[in-house]
């Protein structure tokens, strides 16, 4: 009965920590900043980790199934 949130959670948290991680690198790539106004590698460094941090999540709601 709890595997149905677990899985939508898992999934949100999947495909946001993915998207986020996706858009820093081609940000990175094209040389433009990841947030405008920042330091570039302080913002792709932030952006890296919480990205990864979200993924990391989605993957922790999938191994509770």
């Amino acid at each position: 009965m709890e595997s149905g949130p677990a899985i939508f959670a898992g999934t949100v948290f999947a495909l946001f920590g993915g998207g986020i991680l996706a858009w820093t690198m081609v940000r990175v790539r094209q040389g433009a900043p990841v947030a405008h106004g920042v330091n570039r590698v302080a913002s792709a460094a932030l952006a890296g980790v919480a990205g990864s941090g979200a993924l990391l999540l989605g993957v922790w709601c999938f191994t509770r199934l």
